[in-house]
């Protein structure tokens, strides 16, 4: 593994401790003391005189908790080496120097400083993705969160219907389905819904286009043999909050469209599109979110046993005297893993080998979950080989290699 060139033993090191409205800034000499405390404003001037401080008392590298912002730009751009050390390393680093647990801007500052100058050898320096990578993780991610606000929409609209509308509840596959959404939009209550006649259902379902998988009979049937549900004044009132989650959920359906689009854009101009739209099932937003989860900076992850243990696939184990046990991983990237593991289930369907790798740990007694792992595992060896060699994955390739039995994830 590569890791952040020593420092010598007089270079002094940094830290930065980034907040929304300052920067509190450390440096220190070989031995620990320190030589400059600063705090800057979260601004351009605040940020350049942060790097200014830095060149004055040559420092090359700076230990920061998160990596990316205006900061962290600031210092990849003055070709300073950046180490970054996450929040929740920190909060336990904090131990070395007291027992009290005071969280204070500049003391995390030095903790930083310090941390970087005795533990240099472990700490891996920073790897930035391309500035394209980047601008596409922000629209993957955005996606992302407006599909988990859809959900969270739905879920809310399904509580009060079965209130004051249950009739509407099961009525189409998806809830949140444009047909399910134009129908409440049209009929938001109950009573609206009990002017349906077979005529009046099946000429409102051919003018919105509907794909007639259910017969127009079977609906009728649902919606009259609902319980009632609230009516008269009570109903109407209802009727407001009703068509409050239908426009809201029209509104975010539109979005996450006009985001994958996006999404699909961006990603037939990137270098790395192939080896990730290469894999089985992989689409374009499952490939697009594996690309801005894994990134293009191969220097991030040297070997495939490191992709595996950001994203969680990899098991931890402990041990102490006689006992040993090995349990699911709870630090990785929570966004990473969910890429993986979304890919990984879907890909046994189009890939006999991975189908293979599933049923195999599924007839060994493991849960659905615990054998997707493994498969993620198994399939990280394989994309991080053809995202090293930047080639796209060639199934009759994988095919005729031998499979070692990989290590359980737990």
């Amino acid at each position: 593994m590569q890791h952040a060139t020593p420092p010598s033993a007089t270079a002094p090191v940094a830290g930065v401790d980034w907040a929304t409205d300052s920067n509190a800034l450390c440096i220190i000499d070989g031995d620990g003391q320190v030589l400059r405390e600063l705090v800057t404003a979260a601004d351009t001037a605040g940020t350049r005189r942060l790097v200014e401080a830095l060149d004055r008392h040559g420092v090359t590298k700076v230990a920061i908790e998160r990596p990316d912002g205006p900061v962290v730009a600031a210092l990849l751009a003055a070709g300073h080496t950046v180490v970054v050390i996450p929040p929740r390393q920190v909060r336990h680093l904090r131990a070395r120097y007291g027992q009290a647990g005071n969280k204070h801007d500049r003391f995390d500052a030095f903790v930083l400083a310090d941390v970087l100058r005795t533990d240099h050898r472990r700490l891996q320096p920073l790897h930035p993705d391309s500035p394209q990578t980047v601008v596409r993780s922000t629209t993957v991610r955005a996606r992302t969160d407006l599909v988990e606000t859809r959900v969270a929409l739905c879920n809310q609209l399904r509580a009060h219907l079965r209130l004051v509308f249950p009739g509407a509840v099961g009525l189409f596959a998806n809830l949140d389905a444009p047909i399910s959404l134009a129908f409440l939009a049209r009929f938001p209550s109950a009573d609206a819904a009990a002017w349906l006649s077979h005529r009046r259902l099946a000429a409102w379902l051919a003018a919105n286009r509907y794909s007639g998988r259910t017969p127009v009979a079977v609906l009728l049937g649902h919606l009259q043999d609902a319980p009632a549900g609230l009516g008269g004044e009570h109903g109407h009132a209802a009727t407001a909050t009703t068509l409050a989650y239908v426009h809201a959920l029209v509104a975010v359906r539109d979005q996450i469209t006009a985001l994958e689009a996006r999404i699909a854009e961006q990603l037939a101009l990137h270098p790395d599109r192939l080896v990730f739209q290469s894999l089985p099932r992989a689409g374009t937003v499952r490939a697009a979110k594996l690309l801005a989860e894994v990134g293009d900076a191969r220097g991030r992850f040297p070997t495939a046993a490191s992709l595996a243990a950001l994203a969680g696939a990899a098991p931890s184990t402990r041990q102490s005297g006689r006992h040993q046990v090995v349990t699911f991983r709870w630090a990785c990237d929570k966004k990473l893993r969910d890429a993986v593991v979304d890919f990984a289930a879907d890909s046994r369907r189009a890939s006999p080998w991975a189908q293979t790798i599933y049923q195999r740990h599924r007839a060994a007694g493991k849960t659905h979950q615990h054998a997707v792992r493994i498969l993620a595992r198994a399939w990280l060896r394989v994309i991080w080989r053809c995202w090293q060699d930047h080639s796209p994955y060639n199934p009759a390739l994988h095919g005729i290699r031998p499979h070692r039995r990989l290590p359980l994830a737990a």
